[in-house]
């Protein structure tokens, strides 16, 4: 596959309106997992809610989006990416308006699941949407998606800060606005694309598993993700700090993803190798957690930006692992790693503020250093099942498979 960074601007921009109708959408796709990051207290003070129940709307989200990873290939093999595509928009129009008019954390915890379904059905059939209907070739419409994953993840803070500081609804009301545009977009622009030759079942991703690699980069993932998402939805709370002023936090956070994640960590594995870029990347993540929950206001803000970084590479590295360690078809191998991993996101906002009410603001992010860490540690134990990845098939790595590990 030639390389996407080297793809012109020209290529990037002449474009058939069904591949922008689609990268559109999925800007704001990716806007959703943050949106509602810089608004939490916004919503604990307006339903009067703790920060447990309100951080049930990342672990309701994450849960149903784990289980559709088993879901999203049985049905696009059957109808078809753009049914799928309005299929996905449909759901989080409708479960992101209702989100808007909640009267109660349930009831937004339970719209907040619907949404996770729509958004695992759109994320993880737009990238080959986006591909097949592109011209010019793959690499131009690749970036283009990858660009507009980095765009989605660092400005849904934005856009949840900008319309939340009014009332912690609007930004509910603002994606379902948008993503209803995008519906009649996809609609109007995007032509039916074609079915893929096999049909994939729902235990397939299972199947996949059995892999004793693709099965330890899931393992070491899952401890990841806890260390990721306690960043994501736990520290809000610990910030304490208005929609405008955390969602300025949260996007320098997810400016450096993208870099890191596109540009530094692709360099960073040609020099050192994949496992160890890995292996360090999640200790300094460690690292940085815990002084993030030891230290000073200014510090946990420095903290909180400067860990978008180390996610970001992890991101990257973790896409090949889970990718190119199994025989396994990519979407079949991708769909069985988010499976496992997704849990993880759906467990640390769970846990994260019990812990809390059990001991002291402290402790939940020892036990995000302590995750990261045990990730570490299964690459390290298992490098032996990973060496395929690490020494045969780094080179082979694209942005077409960052973004469908990433987007499930």
């Amino acid at each position: 596959m030639d390389d996407p960074f080297d793809a012109g601007a020209a290529g990037i921009l002449r474009q058939p309106k069904a591949v922008w109708a689609t990268a559109g959408a999925s800007v704001v796709a990716f806007m959703g997992i943050g949106l509602v990051d810089p608004i939490l207290p916004s919503i604990a003070k307006g339903l009067d809610a703790t920060a447990g129940q309100v951080s049930l709307l990342f672990t309701s989200y994450f849960l149903i989006t784990a289980v559709a990873m088993l879901v999203t290939g049985f049905v696009s093999s059957r109808i078809g990416g753009r049914r799928t595509l309005l299929l996905g928009l449909a759901f989080v129009v409708v479960f992101a308006g209702l989100a808007g008019t909640s009267g109660s954390v349930a009831e937004l915890v339970g719209f907040r699941a619907g949404w996770g379904l729509g958004n695992a059905l759109f994320v993880s059939t737009a990238l080959a949407v986006i591909v097949g209907a592109a011209a010019g070739g793959s690499a131009a419409a690749i970036l283009l998606y990858e660009s507009a994953l980095g765009l989605g993840m660092a400005c849904g803070p934005l856009l949840g800060a900008l319309l939340g500081n009014q009332s912690w609804r609007y930004p509910f009301f603002g994606t379902a606005f948008l993503m209803a545009v995008g519906f009649l977009c996809i609609t109007a622009f995007l032509k039916e694309q074609p079915k893929p030759a096999r049909r994939t079942s729902l235990l397939d991703p299972l199947r996949a598993l059995g892999h004793g690699g693709l099965a330890s980069a899931a393992a070491s993932a899952f401890f990841y993700n806890y260390t990721f998402f306690t960043v994501l939805a736990f520290t809000p709370f610990v910030l304490n700090m208005t929609p405008y002023r955390s969602g300025a936090v949260f996007f320098g956070w997810g400016v450096l993803l993208a870099v890191f994640s596109v540009l530094v960590a692709p360099r960073l594995q040609e020099r050192l190798g994949s496992l160890k870029v890995l292996g360090g990347s999640l200790v300094l993540l460690a690292a940085d957690v815990l002084v993030l929950g030891y230290g000073d206001h200014t510090t946990a803000v420095v903290c909180t930006i400067l860990s978008g970084a180390f996610i970001g590479v992890n991101n990257t590295v973790y896409t090949e692992l889970a990718l190119g360690v199994s025989d396994a078809p990519r979407p079949v191998a991708s769909a069985g790693y988010n499976f496992v991993r997704w849990f993880a996101a759906a467990a640390a906002p769970f846990f994260a503020p019990r812990i809390e009410e059990w001991t002291d603001i402290h402790v939940p992010f020892v036990v995000a250093a302590v995750t990261a860490v045990l990730g570490a540690a299964v690459v390290l134990v298992r490098r032996k099942s990973l060496t395929h990845e690490a020494e045969e098939l780094e080179p082979r790595h694209s942005a077409e498979d960052s973004v469908a590990v990433f987007a499930g």
